[in-house]
């Protein structure tokens, strides 16, 4: 089993920055793709990044492309959301995920495990 924990998570306000981290362990990190999905209160959960193993592969939501970057660091075991010029609209538990995929894809099927979660509020 791989596990993962979220944090960083907390109460920003719009236009402000947060940075949450995915720190995993059980398994070998670098071989699995990282996602990072979020869920809005009363919505299904949803993509926001994804990572392949080594680094040199992102894929993004439209929705935050140019606003959050997703990075990871193998030898720490941690990959990263850095998400700037948040709105309200950006407020949701925030989940990382493991794939064991080398492609990297947004689907949520194609993850195999997933944090608990951490909670971002944007407030206007």
């Amino acid at each position: 089993q791989l596990q993962l924990v979220e944090s960083g998570g907390g109460l920003v306000q719009a236009g402000g920055s947060l940075r949450l981290s995915c720190t995993a362990s059980g398994r070998t990190f670098s071989n699995y793709a990282m996602g990072w999905f979020r869920q809005a209160p009363g919505k299904e959960r949803e993509f926001v990044a994804a990572i392949n193993w080594s680094g040199r592969v992102t894929y993004y939501a439209d929705s935050v492309k140019g606003r959050f970057t997703i990075s990871r660091d193998n030898a720490k075991n941690t990959v990263y959301l850095q998400m700037n010029s948040l709105n309200p609209e950006d407020t949701a538990a925030y989940y990382c995920a493991a794939s064991r995929n080398l492609v990297v894809v947004p689907s949520q099927e194609a993850y195999d495990y997933w944090g608990q979660g951490t909670q971002v509020t944007v407030s206007s």
